[in-house]
């Protein structure tokens, strides 16, 4: 089969061996997936991982090496991640299996990813996709699932002001997410061309050149992934209000932490989500994510669409089986 693998350098591989379902996987046939920054990141040497890339993806199960057959036929997306199942474990007791010690994940970790014409995963990890969910919408499950965590790990109150920092995927994918769950935010980043894609769906906007920094804000959320962003993020957070980490911030100087203790921030570190609701919210049609579509490649041109991804402009790269 066609697969898009890093092995030292990316490459098209035509004669990759297809993946053979265990007891209790499925085999899934991909039709679309999405390029991640988490896989440009991994071409540099994150994760030390090697092997097919890719986690964002949705296809056909085509084979179910289990009793249960009622997902043959289906489409489906698949969350990312599997435990260890052992009884002892209790990560995966709770279904929380991006934290087990033992997990593999897609196309990051242990896993061979979606970048391909089939993959395997665990019947428990895979969800059907509602039929007025399109491909290209379905595609954006799994940060859409990670923008909702938010709301599963936080009770935002109706009056509470809410501000996320950041105009890339991850800041406007959180920022439709939180505002189709009627919550009060406001969307800040550099860029007006994108800012004016959540403003279309009714999200507050503000370029940055424009926002006042002051404490009034009882939750900002943390999008831009730069540690300039996290000292923004801190000066807008009131006192007793909570910071949200979404993108991992690796610090290469010395920045002050004081206001935390202070001011008695809460700092809430915020990954994954589960699949369930980031579904329903999709077949509400509450959220559009087809303005994030920057381009879409068929597979032969993988390697064209890695680079596409690439350029400052672009926003969501899809790759079609």
């Amino acid at each position: 089969m066609k697969a898009v693998v890093f092995d030292e350098e990316l490459k098209l591989v035509d004669n990759y061996k297809k993946p053979v379902p265990q007891k209790g996987e499925a085999l899934v046939k991909v039709t679309l997936a999405g390029i991640c920054n988490t896989d440009y990141e991994i071409t540099k040497g994150y994760m030390g991982y090697k092997g097919i890339l890719g986690h964002e993806a949705v296809g056909i199960v085509e084979e179910i090496n289990d009793e249960d057959k009622s997902l043959l036929g289906k489409r489906v997306v698949a969350e990312i991640s599997y435990g260890c199942k052992e009884p002892g474990c209790p990560y995966c007791a709770q279904k929380l299996y991006r934290h087990c010690p033992e997990r593999h994940t897609l196309g990051i970790w242990r896993k061979d990813g979606v970048f391909a014409e089939y993959f395997t995963m665990p019947l428990e990890t895979l969800f059907e996709v509602p039929d007025n969910v399109t491909d290209e919408q379905a595609v954006f499950v799994e940060p859409l699932a990670a923008a909702c965590e938010i709301t599963e790990q936080l009770h935002i109150k109706p009056f509470e002001k809410v501000i996320v920092l950041g105009d890339g995927k991850l800041g406007l994918i959180t920022a439709l997410t939180l505002n189709a769950q009627n919550i009060n935010v406001t969307l800040v980043g550099k860029h007006q061309n994108k800012l004016d894609i959540a403003k279309a769906q009714g999200v507050d906007v503000m370029l940055l050149q424009d926002l006042k920094v002051e404490k009034i804000y009882d939750v900002v959320v943390e999008a831009t992934g730069s540690i300039s962003g996290f000292e923004t993020a801190l000066a807008l957070t009131k006192p007793r209000g909570t910071l949200v980490l979404k993108s991992t911030v690796a610090a290469s100087k010395e920045f002050n932490l004081a206001p935390i203790v202070i001011d008695e921030i809460t700092v809430l570190g915020s990954r994954c989500g589960q699949f369930g609701g980031a579904l329903r919210l999709l077949k509400s049609e509450k959220v559009d994510f087809s303005p994030l579509i920057s381009a879409t490649y068929n597979v032969d041109n993988a390697i064209e669409a890695f680079e596409k991804n690439k350029e400052k402009e672009t926003l969501k790269v899809l790759i079609k089986f």
